[in-house]
C-alpha cells in the first residue's frame, strides 16, 4: 500500500484562527550534506556572507591507548540543521527598537525591511543567531519560513530539497505530538527562553551521556 504524504496546510486556510507552523528535524537521517543550506541561499538569492539556514557540526569522544598498545575510542558526531525557529516568544521581536519584527497569524516571525534600521539588536537577542546582517542593504534579514510558498500549498525550499528527508514542516502541534522529540540537543539554548517551534528527533549521541563533552566544529561557518 502506498501512503501519500499529507499536504502542507496553506497559511491562508482558516486564517481567522491562529496557527503555528514549525520545522521538524530527524537527526538520524541528516548526513550534513548542506543541500538545505544551498537550496535556501539559491532560492532567496543570498550572497556569500548571508545564510538563513546553516548546518552545525558537533563531535565528541576520545581515543585511548590500552596497556597492550591497542586503541579504543568512543568518538561520535552529529549534525543540526538550524534556521529561524519562529519561536512562540521570540526574543528578536521583543528587543527590536523599531518594531520591525512581527509574528503573524500563521506563526511566522518576519522582518519588515522597510522599517528595519539595521541596528542588529535582534541579532544579539536571538539565542539561535537566526537574524543575519546583510551588508549590501544595511538591514537585518532572516528565514521567513518560505511564507509565499506555504501560501501556495508548497513546502519550504529547504525541506523539499533535503535528499534524506531529514527536514519536515507542518503545523507545529502535529510535529511535536510525540514524546520522542525534543527542542534542545548539543549546545542549543534552553527552549524555555524563546519557546522554539523546532521538533528534533535526536540521535543517541545528541542526548546520551557522551553529549556532555560535545564540541561545535564549524563555529566560523555558522
Amino acid at each position: 500500500m502506498t501512503v501519500k504524504p499529507q499536504p502542507i496546510a496553506s497559511a491562508k486556510e482558516g486564517s481567522s484562527k491562529r496557527r503555528q507552523f514549525g520545522f521538524s528535524f530527524d537527526q538520524n537521517l541528516c548526513t550534513g550534506c548542506r543541500t538545505c543550506e544551498m537550496a535556501c541561499k539559491d532560492y532567496h538569492h543570498l550572497g556569500a556572507g548571508v545564510a538563513y539556514r546553516t548546518i552545525h557540526e558537533f563531535a565528541g569522544g576520545n581515543w585511548q591507548q590500552n596497556s597492550d598498545g591497542s586503541w579504543q575510542q568512543d568518538v561520535f558526531a552529529f549534525y543540526v540543521s538550524m534556521s529561524c525557529n519562529h519561536c512562540s516568544n521570540p526574543a528578536c521581536l521583543r528587543f527590536c527598537p523599531s518594531d520591525s519584527i512581527a509574528k503573524g497569524e500563521d506563526g511566522f516571525v518576519v522582518v519588515n525591511s522597510d522599517t528595519c534600521v539595521g541596528c542588529q539588536s535582534c541579532m544579539m537577542a536571538c539565542p539561535y543567531h537566526a537574524p543575519r546582517f546583510d551588508e549590501a542593504i544595511g538591514k537585518t534579514v532572516k528565514c521567513d519560513g518560505c511564507q509565499a510558498r506555504i501560501d501556495q500549498g508548497l513546502g519550504p525550499v529547504c525541506v523539499e530539497a533535503c535528499p534524506q528527508r531529514a527536514l519536515g514542516f507542518d503545523v507545529y502541534a502535529r510535529l511535536s505530538d510525540s514524546p520522542a522529540v525534543t527542542e534542545q540537543v548539543g549546545m542549543m539554548p534552553d527552549p524555555e527562553i524563546t519557546q522554539p517551534n523546532y521538533a528534533i528527533s535526536p540521535s543517541e549521541f545528541a542526548c546520551g551521556p557522551l553529549s556532555e563533552g560535545v564540541r561545535l566544529l564549524n563555529c566560523r561557518e555558522v
